[in-house]
């Protein structure tokens, strides 16, 4: 859980509201400047979070439970409006060593083919979303060998997410964005018994964020 990702989801909350982040806090009984851009650094430089309590209130006001506000965290939609999870979509899964073969993503890395098994999970927005189970212990300690990780092609991806990416000469590999620039890619590996890896973007076929782990 980041500093950026708590801000982006209290002005997606506000924008599911039709309201913007001083409005949020207003309508939660918060001082209208609380949420503002410029209270989310300190002038030290250092990042400002926001208050257990002035989350509460915000759930409160705008009748959202935790686990919706924990989607708008991670990126992925929230589950319900409820604010319960449910389990009523089945997507493709397939091991992360499968994913490296031919005939299981089209060109623009979204899954096609018969050798797909399926998975039920909470309900995600991104229809060409799609499931890796972990194998071995190349991703330890974040991810273990039999994991499950979701993957939203549509998901936006910044540094410091975590990321499936796949080169153009078939490997795919599950890793943390370190930075990207218009001519290249670096990424961390999950293992720090494992090394970095550098492309330069035309060698990258596809990349795909993380959203959501079962572990």
């Amino acid at each position: 859980m980041r500093h950026d990702d708590i801000w982006r989801a209290i002005d997606a909350l506000a924008a599911e509201h039709g309201l913007s982040a001083s409005g949020l806090a207003r309508r939660a009984g918060l001082d209208p400047t609380a949420f503002n851009p410029s209270k989310r650094i300190g002038a030290d430089g250092r990042a400002r979070w926001p208050s257990t309590e002035s989350v509460a209130k915000v759930l409160g006001a705008t009748s959202t439970g935790i686990e919706n506000f924990a989607a708008l965290v991670s990126g992925m939609p929230a589950l319900s409006r409820g604010g319960r999870s449910t389990v009523n979509r089945r997507i493709p899964l397939i091991g992360l060593a499968q994913a490296g073969g031919e005939g299981y993503f089209d060109d623009g890395g979204y899954p096609v083919g018969g050798g797909w098994d399926e998975i039920s999970v909470p309900e995600v927005g991104d229809p060409n979303a799609y499931a890796l189970e972990i194998a071995g212990d190349s991703m330890d300690p974040v991810y273990r060998d039999g994991d499950v990780v979701i993957i939203s092609p549509a998901a936006p991806v910044r540094r410091g997410d975590r990321v499936v990416v796949r080169s153009q000469r078939g490997e795919v590999m599950a890793k943390e964005l370190l930075r990207q620039s218009a001519r290249r890619i670096e990424l961390r590996s999950l293992n720090p018994a494992h090394p970095n890896y550098g492309f330069d973007l035309p060698e990258i076929a596809w990349m795909h964020r993380i959203v959501w782990a079962s572990q």
